[in-house]
């Protein structure tokens, strides 16, 4: 007659050898699961062993009920050591499956910015005039009226006024009209010879259409020093002119500028037709004066330009007003 002690013993062992074989076989966390349920769950197979101890004595229970606790810890052993190897082994997988080598090249191709093509003219004239020795500076967009005009030989009652429509602010300053007030400050600040290009943003209360705008750019010259003239004042123009545009007749026609006298527009033959594109002059002694320079020493040259302008000859434009639109289509052919 078999032992009630020993056959329960000898199921507990085979059910721990049969329960770590099938742990350690085991290749996915969902299937580690089910047999932590078949083997150690309420209704598992070490239950339904353990509900045959009644019929063991009471001097075989202790016996058998430690032979059952050391099944329980080595199979949750098992399925501890087997559920960390799993999961491991699937953030391996993901780590595999996510990581990007940074050696390779890119597979999508980032749209690459260009320069607008209005400080792609600018950049190309501070190019040039900094080549011919010229130092660029800066000055303030909200000035006084002492530097936008009474320093520039355009006192308040002066017609010229009437040439620029003011933006004015309510304590008496105004939104420059013009980037010359930056020359005045530059030769309050420094003493002859000077030789400067100042580009920048200026204003004006123009209707905007397709070749006017209320906000544009602007980029002026100055040379102070002994003994400069006209033909200075030509030279520099010209091969101005000819490294953006290229070798083109130019013409020089007399004109009017309050700070500047004799003064002269400057005209370029494009496409078989005069186009006016420039001011200039020789620096009126009553701005020299206005600064605390000898007229009787020194003599100057000033010109400017209207950026706008270059961009939409050089770049056949229509209307000026795609310049400020910000429209990809329009700006990626640049």
């Amino acid at each position: 007659m078999s032992n009630p002690e020993n056959d329960l013993e000898a199921q507990l062992n085979a059910l721990r050898t049969d329960g770590e074989n099938a742990i350690r076989s085991a290749d996915t966390l969902d299937r580690l699961e089910e047999l932590r349920v078949n083997y150690l769950g309420k209704k598992g197979q070490l239950s339904v062993l353990l509900g045959s101890m009644g019929k063991l004595s009471a001097e075989e229970r202790p016996k058998i009920g430690a032979a059952a606790n050391t099944v329980k810890e080595a199979l949750q052993s098992s399925l501890d050591k087997q559920r960390t190897a799993l999961e491991a082994a699937k953030i391996q997988a993901q780590l595999q499956a996510e990581t990007l080598d940074v050696t390779m090249p890119g597979i999508y191709e980032r749209p690459q910015g260009r320069i607008h093509p209005l400080n792609g003219i600018i950049d190309r004239a501070l190019d040039i005039f900094v080549g011919m020795g010229y130092t660029v500076a800066q000055g303030p967009e909200m000035e006084t009226d002492y530097y936008n005009f009474e320093a520039l030989n355009t006192p308040a009652d002066h017609p010229a006024r009437d040439m620029q429509d003011t933006f004015y602010l309510p304590d008496g300053n105004l939104l420059r009209t013009q980037t010359s007030c930056v020359q005045i400050r530059y030769m309050e600040a420094e003493e002859p010879p000077i030789r400067i290009v100042a580009p920048g943003r200026v204003y004006r209360k123009d209707d905007v259409d397709a070749t006017h705008s209320a906000v544009f750019h602007q980029i002026e010259l100055l040379a102070i020093d002994e003994g400069l003239t006209f033909t200075d004042l030509k030279g520099t123009i010209k091969e101005f002119l000819t490294s953006i545009f290229g070798d083109l007749p130019i013409r020089f026609r007399a004109s009017y500028f309050p700070f500047t006298e004799p003064s002269a527009e400057v005209d370029l033959q494009w496409n078989g037709r005069w186009l006016e594109v420039m001011g200039c002059g020789m620096v009126d002694p009553n701005v020299l004066n206005a600064v605390g320079y000898d007229p009787e020493v020194y003599t100057g040259f000033a010109a400017g330009f209207g950026v706008e302008r270059f961009a939409m000859v050089l770049h056949q434009m229509d209307d000026i007003r795609r310049l400020y639109t910000s429209d990809l289509r329009f700006l990626k052919q640049f």
